[in-house]
């Protein structure tokens, strides 16, 4: 079959079409990817493009329908992800707690595949030298490490995102579930799930809600 460097230009330009569609439609995420499955989603598209736009036995048709449901399932994972917190947890899984009150966790760190040197140099990359100076250690799924040091009165986390409520960041203030509750029924917020976001700021609780 005769290559033709037009078929090429229109696979690529809708290849280029598709991923601003997408970028657009789903947010910002695939430019600075948060999650594994961000990750995939560009890693996919590349090799799709990659593996298509050169190869003429994959008509322009053909390529447009494997570009279309591209495009739908990463807008369905989208949705899936917004909506529900299971497939959100399930898909892109969970900040894992590295140390607490200065506690290294050997477990958490193996399940992450981190070694002592790698945890000691991220906490370097931070200033920090001791475990002791750190009331706690969170990897995010995009591997960075967020330290909260010891004597800080504000936590860096949020204590309810998407109406559910972080213990491990709780605990890291002092306070506990049944604290939380009756402050916000105090406020006026009697359902959690109404709850988009909520921060801890110096004895304060701020709400925002959907």
């Amino acid at each position: 079959m005769t290559f033709s460097y037009l078929d090429v230009a229109i696979k690529l330009a809708l290849g280029l079409l598709s991923l601003v569609f997408v970028i657009n439609v789903s947010g910002k995420g695939n430019l600075a990817p948060n999650s594994a499955s961000d990750q995939v989603q560009n890693y996919v598209l590349g090799g799709i493009i990659g593996g298509v736009i050169y190869n003429p036995a994959i008509t322009i048709l053909q390529y447009t329908v494997i570009l279309l449901i591209w495009t739908i399932l990463v807008l369905t994972l989208k949705w899936l992800k917004t909506n529900s917190h299971f497939v959100k947890q399930m898909i892109d899984g969970s900040p894992t707690v590295l140390i607490k009150h200065g506690k290294l966790d050997v477990e958490a760190c193996r399940s992450v595949g981190l070694s002592a040197s790698d945890v000691a140099l991220k906490l370097r990359g931070q200033g920090i030298y001791q475990l002791k100076l750190v009331k706690r250690a969170v990897l995010e799924q995009n591997g960075q490490l967020i330290v909260v040091q010891m004597g800080d009165e504000n936590p860096k986390y949020p204590i309810i995102t998407d109406g559910v409520i972080q213990l491990d960041v709780l605990d890291s203030i002092g306070r506990s579930e049944e604290w939380l509750l009756e402050t916000l029924e105090k406020d006026g917020y009697s359902s959690l799930s109404d709850i988009f976001i909520a921060e801890y700021d110096k004895g304060l609780i701020r709400v925002v809600t959907y």
